[in-house]
């Protein structure tokens, strides 16, 4: 899918410093960034959920401990 993004100057000029360096192109540095962003979120999301049937599970558990 095509998409145009803008980005600010200075974020441009990091990302082409980036690129360079890389022997790359700021498309690939920005797929790369956007692959770890969402993989970062999903594995956050994960983990959250995960927390919160812990803390259902155990809330009787959880409970007595702060009563402790």
């Amino acid at each position: 899918m095509a998409m145009t993004v803008r980005l600010p100057a200075e974020l441009d000029a990091k990302l082409e410093q980036i690129a360079a360096s890389r022997h790359t192109s700021k498309h690939a540095v920005l797929i790369e960034a956007a692959d770890r962003f969402v993989t970062d979120e999903f594995k956050t999301a994960m983990v959250l959920a995960a927390a919160d049937r812990i803390t259902e599970q155990y809330a009787d558990a959880i409970q007595r401990l702060e009563d402790a």
